[in-house]
């Protein structure tokens, strides 16, 4: 099974968001269907099921890894690069 090679590289504690919502869909004038919170900087992006998908463009764009769900009573993470939850 494919195991992440990115998670003990993950500062701690985990960065404060940014924002409490995809601020590029606000600037857009899109709605964000879920988010995701990068765990290197904190940037909060919308998911793939969104029409921007913000959060994969944040990894294109900067390179970090891992992201986890930014909704309520959800508790997951993503690895772009490998990808696998972690």
């Amino acid at each position: 099974m494919k195991q992440c090679t990115h998670a003990d590289a993950l500062p701690h504690p985990e960065p404060e968001p940014l924002s409490e919502t995809c601020l590029e869909c606000l600037a857009a004038g899109s709605h964000p269907v879920q988010l995701r919170l990068c765990l290197i900087c904190g940037d909060v992006g919308c998911c793939d099921s969104s029409p921007l998908r913000h959060a994969t463009e944040h990894f294109k764009e900067t390179g970090h890894p891992i992201m986890r769900t930014f909704e309520p009573g959800e508790n997951w993470r993503w690895c772009f690069v490998d990808h696998v939850l972690v």
